[in-house]
């Protein structure tokens, strides 16, 4: 999968030839000498990417700068380089949601599995934002009454109790319900459950 890696790391040596490994791999690669310059740069998402990222930087280390994008917002996997394992730090990089912890030096063949693997997250995870948004667009586009409709449907009730509930007639429930459907586009009641779920509007139980 093509993509683009960000390498941060303080020696220069080790980014050139890093960067000369990734881009003969196919990848393109952004260099930083550090989590600053990283930050300042603040990459974006709109492509499937990942940060490979050196433990022990001067200034910000690897972990303070895992938690400052994690602060941000920011979905890039992170892959965290080290050249002296330390069993705490890793625990907790993973805990935070590291993709990968790896020990310098690095096989090329390790090395390219691992950013497969971080890309492949990453572009599953932008896929799935992308979808939520779209649900969010589509849900804006209901009226305040078939925001009603919909809040009913979704919890199970039918047309006669949401017809009591609003004090209007089934007929009338009928026609938002298919208007909350078009607009929704969903074909079915469990397709429209669903979306509710995926938006935190219901949990299980309140079905």
């Amino acid at each position: 999968m093509p993509g683009l890696v960000h390498v941060v790391d303080d020696d220069d040596s080790f980014r050139t030839a890093i960067a000369r490994r990734l881009k003969l791999a196919g990848y393109d690669v952004a260099t930083y000498a550090s989590a600053q310059d990283l930050l300042d740069a603040a990459p974006d998402d709109a492509r499937p990417a990942c940060i490979l990222l050196d433990v022990r930087i001067p200034g910000l280390s690897g972990p303070d700068l895992q938690t400052r994008l994690i602060a941000s917002g920011s979905t890039l996997p992170i892959i965290f380089l080290t050249g002296h394992a330390d069993t705490p730090t890793t625990v907790q990089a993973i805990k935070a949601g590291a993709e990968d912890f790896l020990t310098k030096p690095i096989s090329s063949e390790q090395l390219i599995d691992a950013i497969e693997r971080a890309l492949a997250r990453h572009d599953t995870a932008r896929a799935q934002r992308g979808r939520l948004e779209s649900f969010r667009a589509h849900l804006a586009t209901l009226t305040q009454r078939e925001r009603q409709v919909f809040d009913l449907i979704v919890r199970g009730r039918i047309n006669k109790q949401i017809a009591h509930e609003l004090g209007t007639s089934e007929r009338t429930v009928k026609a938002h319900r298919h208007q909350v459907m078009d607009k929704m586009q969903v074909h079915s009641l469990a397709e429209l459950v669903s979306i509710a779920e995926r938006l935190g509007i219901i949990d299980a139980n309140d079905r």
